[in-house]
């Protein structure tokens, strides 16, 4: 169950340390966790989101532009340089950006191990590694991002995993370890309870409506979605999101799939308001085997319904608490489909979700793991170490 114990307190440390995180997403891909940690972070301190690099005709430049609070970073590199020379181009901009800006106390915030290369000079007040993915088994993941984790792993002063399963596979690497699971916006998503308009591109889609949003990735399970479309051709699967790394043609065709393609974070309520069963369709295969998936909470804050596949991470707690249908096959979800279909009352599971999801939010998250970082820099201060520094 999810801990309400109130989090109180202030962070000092926090409003005089600026944060520079080191992402391999982008800030306006997908709204996900480090755009809800890292938009509370900058409300008590300066924020950069240092992305990865856009290659381009034109000569060099690092584009800085603000998103709310924070400080979006994004080198652009003259196409035709060498790996090296990247990582040299990146080292300097980040320099440039450090004299600049004035950034003088900082937290460095790694999301990608592969960022190492050109920071490893940095001398950062903390090491913060929030290691929300096993990037390593993701489709065309660097070969050298394992060697880099375990460098960051020992420079870090303090990490968070981005769930449960991904914390049990690392725990023991670090001393400082902490799990931080998917955390709900609740208040947004609940919104979709009472929206009564449907979104122009989806109005037009009969019922009943099994919708999914997120990545289109090697993470879908394409051939499930195909065989549960084929057997229920009456069912119209609304799939929202961008497509990425797999050939867009590879996608299954039939006139009750619809693409509706990315939204923003702020729409998304008023497609979900229109489905009648929220799903998580993804395949079970290395990419997926650690992964807790921010919408697992978000669909039944919007009070639907959920069929899942067996993620573990959705598996504990969501299917042990019968809170979401978890079916393994195309069978097993039109069988699950059926069941919610033919539910007469849902009220008594809708109070159940309620007080589950009670106290879960991405303010107690960020709070939590402020908590955690003003004491390992109390901790740092009352006894320095020496950290071995490991360098790639």
């Amino acid at each position: 169950m999810i801990n309400t114990t109130p989090i109180t307190g202030t962070w000092p440390n926090l409003s005089t340390t600026d944060l520079i995180c080191f992402s391999h997403l982008r800030w306006n891909f997908v709204y996900q966790r480090p755009q809800h940690l890292l938009s509370r972070f900058a409300n008590q301190t300066r924020v950069f989101f240092v992305e990865e690099p856009i290659h381009h005709d034109a000569p060099d430049k690092l584009h800085i532009h603000e998103e709310g609070h924070v400080y979006v970073v994004v080198p652009h590199l003259q196409h035709g340089c060498s790996h090296e020379e990247s990582i040299n181009k990146q080292r300097e901009m980040l320099n440039d950006l450090i004299s600049v800006m004035e950034i003088n106390n900082y937290m460095s915030w790694y999301y990608t191990p592969m960022a190492l290369p050109f920071t490893d000079h940095l001398e950062p007040k903390m090491v913060i590694y929030d290691c929300m993915d096993e990037l390593s088994a993701f489709k065309f993941a660097p070969p050298a991002l394992k060697e880099n984790e375990r460098v960051l792993l020992n420079k870090a002063d303090v990490v968070f995993t981005g769930g449960y399963s991904i914390y049990e596979a690392k725990k023991n690497v670090h001393p400082n370890i902490y799990p931080f699971p998917s955390s709900i916006d609740k208040d947004h998503f609940a919104s979709a309870r009472t929206v009564k308009a449907d979104p122009a591109d989806q109005a037009h889609i009969p019922h009943p409506r099994f919708g999914f949003y997120g990545v289109i990735d090697e993470r879908f399970d394409i051939d499930m979605i195909a065989e549960a479309a084929k057997a229920r051709p009456d069912w119209q699967f609304v799939l929202i999101g961008p497509v990425v790394k797999i050939d867009p043609a590879s996608l299954p065709r039939f006139e009750n799939i619809h693409y509706l393609g990315g939204k923003t974070y702020q729409e998304l309520p008023q497609y979900l308001a229109g489905w009648d069963v929220a799903i998580i369709p993804f395949a079970m295969n290395e990419s997926t085997k650690y992964i807790s998936p921010t919408k697992t909470p978000e669909y039944l804050a919007a009070g639907k319904p959920v069929i899942s596949t067996p993620i573990k991470d959705v598996v504990s707690p969501y299917g042990d608490n019968k809170l979401v249908h978890i079916a393994a096959d195309a069978k097993q979800f039109v069988k699950c489909g059926d069941a919610i279909l033919k539910r007469k009352n849902a009220k008594a599971w809708l109070n159940k979700v309620d007080a589950f999801l009670d106290g879960n939010s991405w303010d107690r998250t960020w709070s939590q793991m402020a908590k955690h970082i003003e004491t390992s820099i109390n901790n740092a201060n009352k006894q320095p170490v020496t950290k071995q520094k490991v360098m790639a």
